[in-house]
């Protein structure tokens, strides 16, 4: 017997924004009849493709470490480059560039959410095959 993941949730302290930023880095959409507005304390969101929810909690205390655990994006239709320059404009910050540390083409860039917690960017499948 086993166990699968229901949603993967993130503590906040504003998840009305986290959400709508993660909806448009991800492509997620609003649940229905999730209350997902301003001032909400919890939102929750959706890949219309594979129904993987995101949920967003607001909690008391802040970030204070590095994360756990983290998402690895891979761009779907944007080079690594592109996709960190989107991101980056979205509201994502720069905490490292792990480009080319394994070798020519290698390697990721580890960005932070406007709350801190860091996910990282891959290579598109793309640049990946060449």
């Amino acid at each position: 017997m086993s166990s699968f993941v229901s949603h993967t949730s993130f503590d906040c302290a504003d998840a009305y924004a986290l959400s709508e930023f993660w909806k448009l880095v991800l492509g997620y959409q609003d649940i229905d009849g999730d209350p997902n507005l301003p001032g909400h304390e919890e939102c929750m969101i959706r890949d219309p493709e594979t129904g993987h929810q995101l949920l967003f909690i607001e909690v008391p205390e802040g970030k204070t470490v590095k994360n756990r655990i983290h998402l690895d994006l891979r761009p779907r239709d944007l080079t690594q480059a592109e996709e960190v320059a989107r991101l980056l404009a979205a509201g994502a910050t720069e905490i490292a560039d792990r480009r080319g540390q394994y070798g020519p083409g290698s390697g990721w860039v580890v960005l932070a959410d406007p709350e801190g917690n860091e996910f990282c960017v891959l290579r598109s499948e793309a640049e990946r095959a060449t």
